[in-house]
């Protein structure tokens, strides 16, 4: 690049009227000399964009240092749906492309003209003379990139906290899903039992029962209502007591055979158990005890599964609750066990997505980590996520485990996916960086773990090979 007193000399009429308007551009009129400022216009080229041009694409390298002296372009940045994540109006004066040229970073953003456009534009080449003679040029845009990266950091990092909370959100959603809907369908059926068990009632008290009749199915309702979960068999073995339980009630006339023979076996209840009802009540009665038998064992089946579907929604508000309560700020004592099997919890729907399996093996007395920080969550969550991308769409596996080791407590977090390389290993904690597609990562999810971790006196450490990695929390054992 030729020197300052050599671009004066060389000027030329569009020059001077370029140096005239780049003085308006407030972080060069204000702090860069005009003779390195006219070396930067000697050195550039004239530009026009036709208003409706895309001048940068998000999957293109930006080669170029841009300045607009006239007209409005759109800055943008979408997620592999298509959905902006990042979008503002640069106005000239301005300039860009200088956090690519001097970081090596991709641009990652779209720029297309919302006006006629007319501007300067230096090749790299071009470029990297002028950082290398004019002092004050360099200095107004190497700070200039640090404030840009320091609010793309920011703004990534509200992307990433807005994407955890959207995970955590959707996995909620999907595991209060299924108890809800269970718990309805086990409503509905209690209500269609009451209403059956009182025509057969007011049935029952239209005929006097004998003392043998009477005998028979109070001790096989009690029977039914002492069940509190279903018969733990294999398919085999349920197969096989259906079949004899059908068969069973087809010899005896009875119409809905194969409809109670399921909450007959499910209830633990027998053929034989049954032939005390062949005793006392004559064929064409039999069928109005064994309905009002199979009303109670079913009602009983449906009280247990509410039951059960309560207990759910009970554990993932309190997965909820010590997962918010964990972000507080504030001193906290910390349960490693309690924090990774929240995440995890909250987590299931993303596992079941892929048909991921996932095998746990937490350490027994684990010591409580006593700390002001917050965000452990967010390290699970971020460890997990990356691992779920990882694995194989069939047979994936995650493994998590903890244990205690010496004055350390450590967490594995490990799946069967297809490993990190050497080269990429060395950069898995820069900013931004990342090995999913565009939009898909933030390249910020490592880099916010070991922040985390260093507020923690802790650290993070790697193994990984083809088909196994397995990252390693390391937290002190004891931390006032």
């Amino acid at each position: 690049m030729a020197t300052a007193t050599d671009c004066l000399a060389n000027s030329v009429e569009w020059q001077r009227k370029a140096l005239d308007e780049l003085q308006r551009v407030k972080p060069f009129g204000e702090n860069v000399p005009e003779d390195e400022l006219a070396c930067l216009v000697a050195a550039a080229q004239d530009m026009y964009v036709p208003a409706g041009t895309k001048i940068v694409d998000q999957e293109d390298d930006l080669q170029y240092f841009t300045v607009f002296l006239e007209g409005r372009a759109h800055v943008s940045r979408k997620d592999v749906q298509g959905n902006y994540f990042f979008s503002k109006i640069m106005e000239a004066p301005a300039f860009m492309g200088e956090v690519p040229l001097l970081s090596g970073l991709h641009s990652n953003v779209t720029v297309i003209a919302q006006t006629d456009i007319r501007g300067l534009r230096l090749d790299e080449e071009s470029f990297w003379s002028g950082m290398s003679h004019c002092p004050h040029l360099r200095s107004v845009i190497v700070g200039e990139m640090r404030m840009r990266l320091m609010g793309m950091q920011t703004q990534q990092t509200q992307q990433a906290k807005l994407a955890m909370l959207g995970t955590m959100t959707a996995g909620l959603m999907h595991e209060l899903n299924n108890p809800g809907a269970a718990a309805r369908r086990a409503a509905a059926q209690l209500r269609d039992n009451l209403r059956h068990m009182h025509e057969i009632a007011r049935a029952f008290s239209e005929h006097g029962h004998t003392d043998e009749q009477r005998a028979c199915l109070t001790a096989l309702q009690e029977r039914a209502l002492s069940v509190r979960k279903d018969r733990c068999l294999s398919s085999l073995e349920q197969s096989d007591a259906e079949e004899e339980m059908g068969e069973w009630l087809e010899s005896h006339n009875i119409a809905k055979a194969w409809d109670i023979a399921p909450v007959m076996v499910a209830s633990n209840i027998g053929t034989h158990e049954l032939d005390c009802l062949a005793d006392v009540f004559q064929s064409s009665e039999l069928a109005a005890p064994l309905e009002w038998l199979e009303a109670t064992a079913s009602s009983m089946q449906m009280v247990t599964l509410v039951e059960e579907s309560v207990a759910r929604v009970t554990e993932l508000a309190q997965s909820v609750k010590s997962y918010a309560h964990e972000g507080q700020t504030g001193e906290q004592d910390v349960d490693v066990n309690e924090s990774i099997h929240a995440t995890a919890v909250m987590m299931k729907h993303k596992l079941r997505e892929k048909n991921i399996s996932m095998h746990k093996e937490f350490g027994a007395n684990m010591p409580k980590v006593h700390c002001i920080c917050s965000g452990l969550n967010q390290v699970w969550t971020n460890l997990l996520d990356n691992a779920i991308d990882a694995v194989p769409q069939e047979g994936g596996l995650i493994t998590i485990r903890t244990q205690r080791v010496g004055d350390e407590i450590q967490v594995m977090i490990g799946d069967n996916g297809s490993g990190i390389s050497a080269e990429d290993r060395d950069r898995i904690f820069d900013p931004f960086f990342t090995t999913k597609a565009a939009g898909v990562g933030t390249g910020l999810g490592l880099g916010i773990v070991r922040r985390v971790l260093e507020g923690y006196g802790g650290r993070l450490t790697l193994e990984s090979v083809p088909g196994k990695t397995e990252f390693t929390v390391h937290l002190p054992a004891e931390q006032k």
